[in-house]
Parts: C-alpha cells; sequence; structure tokens
C-alpha cells in the first residue's frame, strides 16, 4: 500500500513536470567499516586505525528530472550532526540548481519534519512534500547511495585523520555520481518506477 501511495505522488510529480527530490543523511567514522576480505593463507589482516569517535556527516539527494529522465546526485559534508538549518540550506541549494520546483520525498526523520515546518511558515512557494512511510529505509533510493559508498567503495577503508575521510567520501560519491545506470539501480533495488 505505501509503496502504490508513493507510486501515486510521482505519477502526479510528472504530470505537474516537477522534479523529484529524495534525501537522506548519514554519518562517517574514523574507524573503518570492516568487511570480509582475502588473505594469503596463515596471514590475518590486521587494520590498526584510530580509536577516536570523530565523524563526518552526510546529507545527499537524488533527483529526478521530468523531461529527460535523468538522475542527479547532490551531496555535503558537514563536521558536525545535521539539523534542520543544514537541510533547508541544502534544500535551498537544490532549488537553485535546479532552477524549479520540485517534489520532495523523504522519512519521517525528526529533522525532516522541523525544516519542512520551517519553509513552510516562512512561505516557500517551490516545494511540495511527500512523505515516505514510517520504518521504511528501503523506499529510499538514497539510503542505496549510503550502502554503496561505506560498505562498497570505503570497506576496510582505514583514514589517516578526518580530512583523509572527507576526501575518501567526496571521492566515492563523486563517483557515483557519473554512472546512471548505478543510480538507477539503487531506485530498482526500492521498488520504486522511475
Amino acid at each position: 500500500m505505501a509503496r502504490a501511495r508513493v507510486g501515486t505522488d510521482q505519477k502526479k510529480a510528472r504530470q505537474d513536470g516537477l522534479s523529484r527530490v529524495w534525501i537522506d543523511e548519514s554519518g562517517f567514522m574514523l574507524q573503518p567499516l570492516v568487511r570480509r576480505t582475502w588473505a594469503p593463507r596463515g596471514e590475518t589482516p590486521i587494520q590498526y586505525s584510530w580509536d577516536r569517535r570523530d565523524r563526518l556527516s552526510g546529507i545527499a539527494a537524488l533527483t529526478l528530472s521530468p523531461v529527460r529522465d535523468r538522475l542527479g546526485l547532490y551531496f555535503q559534508l558537514h563536521a558536525s550532526n545535521i539539523h534542520a538549518e543544514e537541510v533547508i540550506a541544502f534544500l535551498r541549494r537544490i532549488h537553485h540548481q535546479l532552477g524549479h520546483n520540485f517534489l520532495l520525498i523523504l522519512d519521517r526523520y525528526s529533522v525532516h519534519r522541523h525544516a519542512v515546518r520551517l519553509l513552510q511558515e516562512a512561505g516557500v512557494d517551490w516545494l511540495e512534500v511527500e512523505w515516505l512511510p514510517s520504518y521504511a529505509p528501503e523506499l529510499d533510493p538514497v539510503e542505496m547511495v549510503w550502502n554503496h559508498t561505506k560498505y562498497g567503495d570505503l570497506a576496510n577503508f582505514v583514514p589517516e585523520d578526518i580530512a583523509h575521510l572527507r576526501q575518501a567520501v567526496d571521492h566515492a560519491i563523486e563517483g557515483i555520481d557519473h554512472e546512471q545506470s548505478l543510480l538507477r539501480s539503487f531506485f530498482n533495488y526500492t521498488g520504486l518506477s522511475l
């Protein structure tokens, strides 16, 4: 039922000529995400990493053009947790880049609800909002951007410091942006139609 509702909202957005935008946030730590790896028999791989809890927070958006059916990826990294103000600034950046109104599809995270409320109170008219069902991260294609970045590109990666981590995350996500087939696979995973 939830998939049908989201599909109906997307159909309406296409008819209205609106771009569709999905957003989500994630965090990156100095400790590596240890995944299975290969090593010569009898030589257990050892990773030496920081015992610090420094982190980066990221916000990303996948956009779908109603005319060209082209997918876009936007992201920003922050040195601290992302709050409503950062979400609003990010949405304004996307609006500036797209140059027109869009349909924002997002989860019910409290920061998102607060940001949308502040935008509505400010009288923003370039944004329509549709909410994903509660507890349904599998419907958000941006989750797959984070999964691919963390568990694919950065698996077993041990950064030297926060600057090195930022550089690696930037490089990994910028690589995804140029692969339309990979971005489309994120949507295929959700079961949502483009």
